[in-house]
């Protein structure tokens, strides 16, 4: 069940995408774009809640629920470079990073570690497997996503003041994205020391 939740949050953010880039400008689309992609962010949430309560949590579930994170954060940087809203910049960092961290933390699953796990250092695991840091990351991401569209609405009161904020957010969140990729990056060094001991 968990799993099917993770799967489908990338369906409805493909749909809410599908409206910004289709109808460029349409009040009710933009509506529609902006609970969907509400609802694709909350569903991040519930996957996880479902897991630990029907008892499926695993190696799979965390994959899973990674590799849905990166699709969907990927996507709205992507479509937002794409309309001209943001730099390209975004995106490119985004990804960047991502495909570093995930090779990485691929690495570790097949040394039995998790994910958010593999680290050694307590302000390594702080950066980047504490709920605060996470929730914070979450956060950072969902708001920037959700005001930038909301600010794009053409009946949106205080079009500009909401769009200065979502954009702030969105820098905030690249900034974020890079600092808790950087732990990963430094400590990946410990899952090869046994192979070259060896």
């Amino acid at each position: 069940m968990a799993n099917f939740i993770s799967i489908f949050r990338i369906f409805v953010m493909f749909f809410a995408v599908y409206l910004i880039y289709t109808t460029e400008g349409n009040a009710v689309s933009y509506v529609w774009a902006l609970a969907l992609t509400i609802i694709a962010f909350a569903l991040d949430g519930v996957d996880g809640y479902v897991a630990r309560k029907l008892h499926e949590e695993s190696k799979f579930g965390a994959l899973l629920d990674i590799m849905g994170d990166r699709i969907v954060e990927n996507t709205y940087w992507i479509l937002f470079a794409v309309m001209g809203w943001i730099s390209i910049l975004f995106p490119l960092i985004a990804i960047t990073r991502g495909f570093i961290t995930d090779t990485i933390r691929s690495a570790a699953m097949e040394h039995g570690m998790t994910p958010f796990g593999m680290q050694v250092n307590p302000v390594c695991k702080f950066i980047t497997g504490s709920r605060f840091m996470r929730i914070s990351y979450a956060v950072a991401k969902v708001l920037a996503f959700v005001l930038i569209i909301a600010a794009k609405i053409p009946v949106c009161p205080n079009r500009d003041i909401i769009w200065e904020i979502g954009y702030w957010a969105a820098v905030f969140a690249i900034v974020f994205c890079v600092v808790r990729g950087i732990p990963v990056i430094l400590e990946a060094k410990y899952l090869f020391q046994d192979k070259k001991d060896a």
